[in-house]
């Protein structure tokens, strides 16, 4: 990764672990550290918890900082080292969103809030569904990205409709999940965004399989020989 790219990433992956050090003496010893769907806490525990919580993030963050941009270089796939430059793009999506959850978590328990404000971060995901969607378009064919099954590992045709497809859906949808985060009841929010992914997910794996059932009858080959 560039080392421009490098300077303005890093110190986002740190920010979540810096911020709770400034916000230490302001968070009571007792937090909430897990949510219901209805946003109202249901389990608490010491703040260290909460430590814990926000450095296996920032390691997390930190990982795929790391390792997605370089995961090409392992991929046998010939097409996978023109997946360079998106890879970087999602690796940046991937680190703001992590950090976005992580200022909510330390934000919510500084606050001492019992009833989690889960619209901003599941817009958040929306906005990162969006990029996703803006990369998926044209992925080129790999094993660690995309939508990898069978019959779009093994024919580029339909890895090729299947992904631009999937962008298309999966941009529309962050865009909806944007839109239904800040105008449904925060207790439904959650359950719509769910429903979302998995109807965004599903409709291309569908296309995907009836394209190369379609290809399958017409050529009489299974997926092994496509």
């Amino acid at each position: 990764m560039k080392k421009w790219i490098s300077l303005f990433v890093l110190p986002i992956i740190l920010a979540p672990a810096a911020y709770l050090w400034k916000k230490w003496a302001e968070i009571p010893e007792t937090v909430p550290v897990h949510y219901g769907l209805d946003g109202q806490a249901d389990r608490f525990g010491p703040r260290s918890e909460l430590l814990t919580i926000v450095l296996i993030l920032t390691g997390v963050n930190l990982l795929a900082f790391f390792f997605l941009p370089r995961i090409y270089k392992i991929d046998p796939r010939k097409t996978a080292s023109d997946n360079k430059s998106r890879l970087k793009g999602i690796t940046v999506a991937t680190v703001l969103l992590l950090s976005v959850v992580g200022f909510v978590i330390v934000e919510n328990a500084g606050a001492q809030q019992l009833n989690f404000q889960a619209k901003w971060l599941i817009a958040a995901v929306g906005a990162f569904w969006c990029v996703l969607g803006n990369y998926m378009y044209n992925l080129k064919p790999n094993y660690f990205a995309g939508i990898r099954l069978p019959w779009t590992l093994n024919n580029e045709e339909n890895w090729r409709l299947t992904h631009r497809l999937a962008g298309k859906i999966w941009f529309a949808s962050g865009l909806l999940i944007i839109l239904l985060a800040f105008i449904m009841p925060d207790n439904r929010v959650p359950v719509a965004f769910l429903i979302i992914v998995f109807i965004s997910i599903l409709i291309p794996v569908i296309y995907s399989y009836r394209h190369f059932a379609k290809n399958k009858n017409n050529t009489g080959i299974d997926a092994s020989g496509v």
